[in-house]
Parts: structure tokens; sequence; C-alpha cells
């Protein structure tokens, strides 16, 4: 079979995180969160797991260099979503919480998930998402 087709697994992969953050995008906006972009998923959902994280702790959570959290961190900040401050355990460090507006967002984003969530398991059915699911786990993890 040729790899190089539509049917590549990372094509599929690539088209399906491609529209599934233009749907987290659209209910965002529906919701009064437009402001709110998909890629910020990579500082927010470590924080709302766990809220007052360093960079570095946010960066190893998503898989992504400080140099990109970093960035991502800034426009989270720009948008009102997180602020930095000092650690008090290491004036050389920094931590990062969500402010008020992000604990506002926290139900939007909830609400999203779990539609979009819903949505998948209709289309491909209950079983076929739970292998959905750990199949990802466990490409992410390669």
């Amino acid at each position: 079979m040729p790899h190089a087709t539509r049917d590549n697994l990372g094509y599929l992969l690539a088209k399906a995180s491609q529209r599934w953050n233009e749907l987290l995008a659209e209910g965002f906006a529906e919701e009064g969160f437009g402001e709110v972009r998909p890629s910020y998923g990579s500082v927010l959902i470590p924080l709302l797991e766990e809220d007052g994280l360093r960079m570095g702790e946010i960066a190893r959570r998503a898989r992504l260099s400080k140099q990109t959290i970093t960035t991502l961190v800034r426009l989270c900040e720009r948008d009102g979503l997180i602020e930095r401050g000092s650690d008090p355990d290491d004036a050389r460090a920094t931590l990062v919480h969500l402010t008020s507006k992000a604990k506002r967002f926290r139900p939007v984003a909830e609400r999203v998930l779990s539609r979009l969530e819903s949505d998948v398991r209709v289309a491909a059915g209950e079983r076929p998402t739970a292998t959905t699911r750990r199949a990802l786990r466990a490409i992410a993890e390669l």
C-alpha cells in the first residue's frame, strides 16, 4: 500500500487535529471566548489540572520546548488568561497561575470538549472512540 496518500496515518492525524482545533475555536467563539486559541490548551490544560506550575513543568507536561511554552504563555497572558509571578521557594523561578477569566473559561472548555467528544462517539461509536484514545496515548509516547 502506498504511504504518500491521504490515507497515510500521519496525514490523517494531522487533518483530524486540524479539524478538532477548528471545532474548538468555533465552540469557544460561540460561548464568548473567541480570543482563546486551541493552541492555548498546551498551557491551559496543565494549569487546569494543577494551577501554579513552573514554566518548565508546563513545557514537560505539554511535551513542548520551553521556548515554545514561553511564547504561548506570553499570548495567554496578553489575552488575560494567566499571570506570572515569582516562586516563593525559588526567586529565580516563575510560577504561572490561571486568572479569574481563565476560571470563567473552564466550564466553557468543559462544555465544548464534552460536546466534541460526544460527536466523535456518535460518529465512530463508543468502543472505537475508547480504542482511538488508547492509540493516541501510545502514539504520543513513541
